[in-house]
């Protein structure tokens, strides 16, 4: 499976897997806007809320790779600087983990009378952080040798979007109340933060010496 994902210009797709579930992992709007919807509408509330974060990574990482995409085909010296940048930008998300106070992953975003589904979907867009990530993630797993356009892009969205399914449905199945409380605990939410710190500095170094 690695050589074929590598035929179309993806370097490592199980450490984009990896990476993607990290960042999954980490509490933020997305995680309890899932786990509040679920909690209010139950199993079908989650996963309509589960299909609106989708809907809005799609839109964002539309807009991302039309960016990368339009920057390898200008000035491919320029996209691996990029790259360089997207590796320091994981090594800055990662201290900012490892030293942060612990004030907490984030809240919900409360759209009062929203479906679940918009919810989820104006969770997601309201970020104006998640394109900024997106263009530094793109490129880290592309081979600007080997790529092929929009079907190499289309391909690692459907990768990300295939993740946060996984780990969108495992929020609703499991259970919320014990996902709210172990949201809740600190300690365990501090020690996951700095783990997960750990996990994207050594990720950038990693890349940056490839």
């Amino acid at each position: 499976m690695q050589a074929l994902f590598h035929s179309i210009g993806i370097t490592d797709v199980w450490q984009l897997i990896a990476a993607t579930m990290v960042f999954l992992l980490l509490p933020g709007p997305g995680t309890f806007c899932v786990l509040t919807c679920s909690a209010k509408h139950g199993v079908r509330g989650g996963f309509a809320a589960i299909a609106g974060l989708m809907l809005g990574d799609i839109v964002l990482m539309f807009l991302a790779a039309i960016g990368v995409a339009a920057l390898l085909h200008a000035n491919p010296l320029l996209f691996r600087g990029l790259q360089y940048l997207g590796a320091a930008y994981l090594a800055y998300l990662g201290l900012r983990l490892l030293f942060a106070r612990g004030e907490g992953g984030g809240t919900v975003v409360p759209f009062s009378n929203a479906a679940d589904f918009r919810r989820g979907f104006l969770v997601t867009l309201i970020n104006p952080k998640a394109i900024v990530f997106y263009m530094a993630f793109f490129p880290l797993f592309l081979d600007p040798a080997t790529q092929q356009g929009a079907l190499t892009f289309v391909t690692m969205g459907a990768v990300i979007c295939c993740c946060t399914a996984f780990y969108g449905g495992l929020l609703v199945l499991v259970g919320n109340m014990a996902a709210r409380r172990l949201a809740r605990n600190r300690t365990i939410a501090n020690l996951a933060s700095r783990a997960a710190g750990i996990f994207l500095i050594g990720f950038g170094i990693k890349l940056t010496t490839q």
